[in-house]
């Protein structure tokens, strides 16, 4: 447990650290907002579409071998994102990390559903599951500390010798633990019978997803604002607007990835995605469930740090600080969740978290405004952060526990995809609704300005498109006095519309735990069906 939560930790603090010293590479590298949503959302992208199948090789060649490469593979690409020199290098870089990252958590959470049974599977999952929502938090707290001192670099740079030392642990108290395919699959070769076509859809799938709702304010939602071209294509600026056919192309590739799964699983060969398992009433809403946690957890770590930069000129380690309550509710509620749930049920324990979550996030959205620092959002993290340690310590151990042991380490692996697609989609989501907001709000504080029109629409386009830290800016320039104050209520605005928004969507996450049931009420409802 030791070594796996070290390797969990290692991966989630760098979904998250980004966010905290993201207003320094935007201002280092000259990102724009696009930029840097892909830089913060490329790795859970990535990640999420290869967790399923390298949670399968691990399954298969076992799990720490697997997972040795993918802590090998996030070093060196730690080391990359820390030499960038410019934002392609960056999020080609952060790609590689999500390579290595999907090969690292899914065979930390198959190992622990594997080696622990019983009373001591709840403690487990608990210490898993704290380790998530925890190091989430506590990763900026880490970043900014590192950023602070010696620049952004130096919080990729520092994986490189925690890698090596995980490694060195994995090879000596690790367990080698590996799931052969059944008798039946062996004798038909399904060992060798590597989904590749699965893998092509689910990813460029969900890849198109992510990438049509981050571009969505660049080139328009549905008429196209700017002209767009890649390798030698090019794409009018009038019309029709480029995104919703990335979007629509997303849903087809994932139809298909359906149509395809349930085929080679009817001709009895091997498979990506097996989706009799959504016919688990706690596995299927268990998924959605944490899909719609991590929408709230990343979009929320994505928009404060640059509000607070952008209102106060926060350096990175008074961003983590004012963060850092979030990690501790998440540590004290996440250790006591284990026992807790031996004694009313995990069910129980993630609905009460996700009450929490959805009363805290309301709150701040309600109560922010451009007066507000640091130490004013510290209530409602604490808060929040106590009800994602319930949430997210028990949802896993709920969500597997009708799982068969045979098919344990796809369903771990469809599990943690279900997150990291949530965190993707969350970042892409509310980090557009961030910006968009901030644009129009900067545009309505401006409208009775004496800045003539095209003036006024460069500096809500500046503000916009820098992710909020040309505030600064204004506010170093005297003359700009009125400027930088709505610029600030700007941000105000635009950090109350993502809190809110995100509120909505972990009431729908809230909704659907309302219908998880304890562990074994999946069969009685099959046989009423």
């Amino acid at each position: 447990m030791a070594v796996i939560s070290l390797g969990v930790s290692l991966i989630v603090v760098d979904a998250t650290i980004v966010g905290v010293l993201l207003p320094r590479i935007v201002t280092d590298l000259g990102l724009t907002t696009t930029d840097a949503e892909w830089v913060t959302s490329v790795y859970a992208l990535v990640f999420a579409a290869l967790l399923i199948p390298f949670g399968r090789a691990g399954d298969l060649f076992g799990r720490r071998r697997m997972f040795v490469l993918g802590v090998a593979v996030f070093a060196a690409a730690s080391v990359g994102a820390a030499l960038a020199s410019d934002g392609s290098a960056l999020i080609g870089a952060r790609a590689l990390q999500g390579v290595g990252a999907s090969m690292v958590l899914p065979t930390t959470l198959s190992t622990v559903n594997a080696v622990f049974t019983g009373r001591e599977r709840a403690v487990a999952f608990g210490i898993w599951g704290s380790m998530i929502s925890g190091m989430a938090a506590l990763g900026p707290l880490a970043g900014g500390a590192l950023a602070t001192g010696g620049g952004w670099r130096w919080a990729f740079g520092i994986n490189l010798p925690l890698g090596a030392a995980l490694i060195a642990g994995a090879l000596w108290l690790m367990p080698e633990t590996r799931q052969p395919p059944p008798a039946s699959a062996r004798r038909a070769g399904a060992r060798r019978d590597v989904d590749w076509l699965g893998g092509l859809l689910s990813t460029l799938g969900l890849g198109a997803l992510v990438c049509g709702i981050i571009e969505g304010q660049t080139y328009g939602w549905w008429v196209a604002t700017r002209p767009f071209s890649m390798a030698g294509f090019g794409w009018p600026e009038s019309g029709l607007s480029p995104v919703p056919v990335v979007l629509a192309l997303g849903v087809v590739l994932l139809a298909a990835l359906v149509v395809v799964e349930r085929s080679r699983a009817a001709a009895g060969r091997s498979v990506l995605l097996d989706l009799d398992l959504f016919r688990i009433p706690n596995f299927r809403r268990g998924n959605l469930a944490s899909a719609l946690i991590n929408v709230g957890e990343l979009g929320l770590l994505f928009v404060l740090p640059l509000f607070l930069l952008g209102v106060h000129g926060t350096n990175p380690l008074e961003i983590s600080v004012a963060i850092l309550p979030l990690a501790a509710g998440a540590f004290l509620s996440g250790g006591y969740a284990g026992n807790l749930a031996n004694r009313r049920g995990a069910h129980r324990v993630v609905q009460i978290g996700m009450v929490i979550e959805v009363g805290a996030v309301v709150a701040l959205g309600v109560t922010v405004s451009a007066s507000t620092g640091g130490l004013g959002l510290a209530p409602w993290m604490l808060l929040y952060g106590l009800g994602l340690g319930l949430t997210s310590a028990q949802l896993t151990n709920v969500s597997l526990a009708d799982v068969p042991q045979a098919r344990a380490g796809q369903a771990s692996g469809t599990q943690s995809t279900a997150r990291q697609v949530g965190a993707a989609l969350g970042i892409a989501a509310i980090g557009t609704v961030f910006a968009t907001s901030l644009g129009h709000a900067m545009t309505d504080r401006l409208s009775g300005s004496a800045l003539p029109p095209e003036e006024r629409a460069a500096v809500a386009r500046d503000l916009r498109e820098s992710a909020g830290t040309y505030g600064r800016e204004l506010h170093g320039t005297p003359a700009r006095a009125a400027e930088a104050r709505a610029a600030d209520e700007s941000l105000a605005v635009a950090t109350r519309h993502a809190a809110l928004t995100t509120a909505a969507i972990l009431a729908l996450g809230l909704a659907v735990s309302l219908r998880l049931r304890p562990s074994g009420d999946h069969h009685r409802e099959e046989s009423k069906g």
